[in-house]
């Protein structure tokens, strides 16, 4: 309570002495990132050495073996992360146009014979010694901040249909053709959930969804007839115990490991499918592992974390002013969410098997370090709110946390009005004319 003036007129102003909830301070976006990033890494590391542990043994001796290689990746992902976290939205959008161009040419050479390495019919990866890169996994990074950078550039002119679409969907069909030629269709889905959440971030019509939604369809369908392989997996998607010995070993050995794993799971590390029963166990399939190790709460578990994310997610892309960091952040988010749910669906049962990997828990060092980079671009964001920037610059911080992530730069009239003003202390001499007035 504070008294404003003194005397029969005097009246009271009163101020809300209480603290601020959770979801209004303003680190809270922050915060939830890194919360439900870092939790799904926690589990994956987890599971990964649960999964792993007997192949390794059999293959390499040792338990440690493929758990060391992912705690590796784990750590270059953090190195990663922070990376992002320090890294500006401009130096992003500069970024946007080479890192474009180097994932189109990586996705042309990937296809090449004798450049590109094939695995289970498939030419996905490069082989750098004993490390193996994807680069369908930088594309998706790549065309999230181009995209994102292009519409914010064409801001005034995407009221135009011309503009809306052009380069932004052409370019969007090329990534996921290339992709498709690997062939990798649940990556080429990821491309497509990428541009629809960047064209509905912008405001496209409805009727544009349905337009490209009609087309996608239709294009996964002539994939399909094309190639026999995913004609089986969509017959088995139907009917997954037609050929539980055959096509449908993977699907229904998943449903198995889900079915036994009950409420509460086997035990931690007590899995019977991963001694050789499920394929990609640690990888395409480690949803299974959860299930039947953790039982439905801990599946339960990783679906609310993912949920937490997506949360964080879209509260960063609507608590900002700046269009850009609007645009990635729920390209970020979609992109994160839908593969995971892509993922899921299929192990449980409700989609055909795409092959796409759960993020932050899955095995694999491409897909782990751009994915912890992508979130550590996603906690940049989310410290580039205008209450966070607000706060950070009116806080003392040590020059160790100056070093781990630097103040947002911003001069926004939006932020300088969470930016309290500093009052100078009055000098000794207007101290003493006071005085003397008085």
């Amino acid at each position: 309570m504070t008294v404003v003036s003194s005397g029969p007129t005097a009246h009271v102003v009163t101020r809300p002495t209480g603290r601020p909830g959770i979801s209004d301070r303003p680190m809270t976006s922050f915060h939830l990132v890194l919360a439900a990033g870092g939790a799904l890494l926690l589990i994956g590391l987890i599971m990964v050495f649960s999964a792993t542990s007997v192949d390794s043994l059999q293959e390499k001796g040792s338990v440690y073996a493929s758990f060391g290689t992912q705690v590796v990746f784990a750590v270059l992902g953090l190195v990663a992360f922070w990376i992002a976290l320090r890294m500006r939205p401009t130096l992003l959008r500069r970024m946007a146009v080479p890192g474009m161009l180097i994932a189109l040419l990586l996705l042309v050479l990937v296809l090449i014979p004798g450049i590109g390495k094939e695995y289970n019919e498939a030419r996905r990866w490069f082989e750098i010694g004993p490390l193996s890169l994807q680069p369908s996994e930088l594309a998706k990074l790549a065309f999230v901040v181009w995209g994102a950078d292009l519409l914010v550039r064409k801001r005034k002119l995407i009221d135009r249909w011309r503009h809306l679409l052009i380069p932004l969907v052409p370019a969007g069909a090329l990534l996921g053709l290339l992709v498709l030629l690997q062939p990798n269709l649940g990556t080429a889905l990821v491309f497509f959930l990428i541009l629809f959440s960047l064209l509905w971030s912008v405001g496209a019509p409805a009727r544009l969804f349905v337009t490209m939604g009609t087309a996608l369809v239709a294009l996964v369908a002539l994939m399909i007839a094309a190639e026999p392989y995913r004609a089986a997996r969509l017959t088995g998607f139907l009917d997954p115990f037609a050929d539980p010995e055959g096509a449908t070993l993977q699907a229904v050995n998943g449903l198995y490991a889900l079915a036994t794993g009950g409420w509460w799971g086997v035990g931690l590390g007590n899995s019977r499918m991963k001694w050789g029963l499920l394929p990609e166990q640690d990888s395409d399939f480690i949803f299974a592992i959860i299930g039947e190790e953790l039982g439905f709460a801990g599946c339960l578990l990783v679906l609310s974390l993912y949920g937490l994310l997506a949360y964080a997610g879209i509260r960063v892309a609507r608590r900002t002013n700046d269009g850009f960091i609007r645009l990635a952040a729920a390209a970020i988010t979609v992109w994160l969410i839908g593969q995971a749910l892509i993922n899921v669906g299929y192990v449980v049962g409700l989609l055909p098997i795409t092959g796409l990997p759960l993020p932050l828990i899955s095995s694999g060092g491409t897909s782990l370090v751009l994915t912890m980079f992508s979130v550590g671009v996603l906690a940049g964001f989310a410290r580039h709110e205008p209450a966070a920037v607000g706060y950070l610059k009116r806080r003392r911080r040590t020059r160790w946390a100056r070093l781990m992530a630097p103040v947002p730069r911003s001069t926004s009239s939006e932020i300088k009005r969470f930016v309290a003003p500093r009052r100078r202390p009055p000098r000794r001499t207007d101290v003493a004319s006071t005085r003397s007035r008085t």
